[in-house]
């Protein structure tokens, strides 16, 4: 059941308008600044961390999640 939380706005107005006038030009510019620093590679340094802490064929530390899982 639907009800005004704020005068005139449901809960889904709130969040559409959070998301649009506040939540999404923060994402635009961490896109924006990822792609001119990591040329767009998402989690650049936890990536290279993890390389560098695993164990070369101990199975739980794989590079990559197991394809048939």
């Amino acid at each position: 059941m639907g009800r005004n939380v704020l005068p005139g706005r449901w809960t889904f107005q709130i969040m559409e308008e959070y998301d649009e006038t506040y939540w999404q030009p923060f994402r635009d510019l961490e896109k924006q600044v990822r792609t001119q620093l990591t040329a767009g590679v998402p989690h650049l340094f936890e990536s290279e961390l993890k390389e560098k802490r695993r164990t070369q064929g101990h199975p739980a530390h794989a590079a990559r999640p197991r394809e048939d899982v």
